[in-house]
């Protein structure tokens, strides 16, 4: 439930009153007692989101972070394979003697 802010036209008494959305805003000044009470425009708090759970990783679970580690440990071997066979290939071709 949000903190609203109230001023009196009258008197000028600034007050915060703590109510739900669905109430009907103030209208009578607790101070003076008219109906000259207008609820401010503020600006709202700032959301803070402390401790985990707020990072998609957060929720990640053992299972599927191990299945992720395995599928980059498979990736990386596999273009380490194909490096060392494209190398091969090269030396090869490098060692055939040119015909005049």
């Amino acid at each position: 439930m949000p903190t609203y802010e109230y001023v009196c036209n009258e008197c000028e008494h600034q007050f915060e009153y703590f109510q739900s959305m669905n109430d009907d805003v103030l209208t009578v000044c607790p101070e003076c007692k008219k109906s000259e009470l207008k609820r401010l425009i503020g600006s709202g708090a700032g959301i803070i989101f402390k401790g985990s759970g707020f990072y998609c990783t957060d929720y990640r679970s053992d299972s599927y972070n191990n299945a992720k580690k395995q599928a980059a440990d498979s990736k990386s071997s596999s273009t380490e394979s194909k490096s060392k066979s494209s190398k091969k290939t090269t030396d090869k071709k490098q060692k055939t003697p040119a015909t005049a």
